[in-house]
């Protein structure tokens, strides 16, 4: 728990830089997106994998 809170206090007194907080929040927003168009349009087919068929496989 220190750890996280040098941490803190480092990066609060050393903020980042704007590019860099653009460029985390466009990760996240891009992360945000992915979820809404998988939860609203649902999962393709064509990406679920397929189980594999092995002696002795029993499902």
């Amino acid at each position: 728990m220190t750890h996280w809170l040098l941490r803190a206090a480092r990066w609060a007194r050393h903020p980042p830089s704007a590019g860099r907080v653009k460029f985390v929040l466009a990760i996240i927003a891009f992360c945000v997106l992915l979820y809404a168009i998988e939860h609203y349009f649902g999962w393709p087919d064509a990406l679920t994998p397929e189980k594999a068929l092995r002696r002795g496989y029993r499902p």
